[in-house]
């Protein structure tokens, strides 16, 4: 059965799509930006960073375009002042949520929300911070974990589950207290399950997960199939 294709406009430009598409879908195929922080091609669509929220024309609220589908005669907007100051505290949210120093981080220069906060002006946190003193998991010979700097998008836990197949890692606790755990919640070295294919290192934007004496530039977008994870250029 064919798709049923849509008419729809993105910040001006009329655009034409496959009915079950996402916003985020058709905008990068039209060349059009929207930031996303757990967002990855080849993924499952999670909508947690609300960083890729847009407005749509006639609704009041936001939708994370990573996961809503576009549907005939829709007008959206991704770049507004409203939305740039959403997405401006997004990242002052997630700085002030986990420790993240840059000066003294394994991903100083390779960092994703680094990235961001660059991009949206960040400059300082201007809210209280709850920094975790989570311990470091160097158990593994080849792999350390330091969850103190996890922003909690989860493209770990969907590489491990929907690529490598073996649903290593998951989460535990919610809110503040929420961690990526191996297994039962072990030490990384006494994980059954674990196929050690980096996948994990090679997706997550902070450099929580990491490979021992590896650069960040080395282990980024290490292991995994060009056809499927190669993001775009922007």
């Amino acid at each position: 059965m064919s798709q049923k294709t849509v008419r729809l406009v993105i910040d001006g430009k009329e655009v034409h799509a496959a009915e079950d598409e996402t916003i985020l879908k058709v905008a990068l195929e039209n060349e059009i930006d929207i930031p996303t922080m757990c967002y990855l091609e080849g993924l499952s669509g999670l909508g947690g960073c609300r960083l890729c929220l847009v407005e749509a024309k006639g609704m009041s609220k936001l939708f994370p375009a990573c996961t809503t589908p576009v549907s005939n005669g829709m007008e959206i907007t991704t770049n507004s002042e409203r939305l740039l100051k959403h997405r401006k505290k997004v990242i002052e949210l997630l700085l002030s949520e986990r420790t993240h120093i840059c000066s003294v981080c394994v991903a100083n220069g390779s960092c994703e929300l680094q990235e961001m906060a660059t991009r949206f002006g960040v400059d300082h946190v201007p809210v209280v911070r709850r920094w975790t003193g989570f311990e470091l998991d160097m158990s593994h010979e080849r792999f350390v974990i330091d969850r103190n700097r996890c922003i909690l998008c989860t493209r770990c836990i969907r590489v491990c589950d929907e690529i490598e197949g073996v649903h290593t890692l998951d989460l535990k606790m919610r809110g503040k207290d929420a961690q990526v755990i191996m297994d039962l919640d072990e030490p990384w070295a006494s994980s059954y399950s674990c196929t050690s294919c980096s996948k994990c290192s090679a997706v997550c934007p902070v450099g929580a997960i990491y490979i021992k004496g590896k650069s960040l530039a080395e282990t980024k977008n290490r292991a995994l199939p060009e056809f499927v994870f190669e993001r775009r250029k922007r």
